[in-house]
């Protein structure tokens, strides 16, 4: 298999183990992210006999979904009419994937609108991308997908919205420079090669949030 076919295989597994939460209903108001966490940790393992992850894995809930990646914030508990995500980077075969998803806790409109938005936001990103593919830099996929928040009566909820993914580990390879993102100061087109003339992969990253209301809402996956 070529590094796409292996990147679309390890992202398959990291469905079928949020698929797996869900069936197993390990999503419950009274837990807190960190139990939760050690849950899905012990499920992947179970499922899938991992233990290695490329990234700090991330559940967050309530005012902590209004944060990045790089935030570190308290460990709260889930409430009964809660919005939360999971940022799950696992290994497979030394393959990584990174997938993100929003889970909703009781029937709020405004909850359940975000969370159906980043997942509809994510595919119009997508047809973008795909659509501008040949001239596209990275900062202008950021600043296209921060005015799709908009469009959507939201807000953009991070410095970037995604980042090359590969081999384990990617980004000792690559390196951590603003121009392995999607990022506001990356004017490299992201159709470019590595510096080997391979074909570079990224994963796409929908942050978005209502500071008002507390809230965020989080899609990411293969751009592919």
């Amino acid at each position: 298999m070529n590094s796409l076919q292996h990147l679309i295989e390890a992202e398959t597994k990291a469905a079928a183990l949020f698929e797996a939460v869900q069936q197993r209903q390990l999503i419950q108001a009274g837990k807190t992210e960190k139990e939760l966490n050690s849950e899905i940790f012990d499920l992947a393992f179970e499922l899938f006999g991992i233990r290695q992850y490329w990234h700090k894995r991330i559940v967050r809930a309530g005012r902590n979904t209004l944060l990045p990646y790089a935030a570190n914030p308290e460990n709260l508990t889930l409430q009964a009419d809660d919005i939360l995500f999971f940022d799950f980077g696992p290994v497979f075969e030394q393959w990584e994937a990174d997938f993100g998803r929003t889970y909703v806790l009781g029937n709020d409109t405004r909850k359940l609108k975000l969370a159906t938005d980043v997942a509809l936001a994510w595919q119009q990103g997508k047809a973008f991308y795909e659509a501008h593919r040949a001239t596209l830099t990275g900062a202008d996929f950021y600043q296209y997908t921060k005015e799709l928040a908009l469009q959507y009566g939201w807000h953009y909820g991070n410095i970037h919205c995604g980042h090359l993914v590969g081999n384990f580990p990617h980004e000792t390879i690559i390196g951590d420079e603003e121009i392995h993102y999607i990022h506001p100061h990356n004017h490299t087109l992201m159709s470019a090669p590595d510096q080997h003339g391979n074909t570079r992969h990224w994963i796409y990253e929908i942050h978005f949030i209502d500071e008002a209301a507390g809230i965020g809402g989080f899609f990411e996956q293969l751009l592919a």
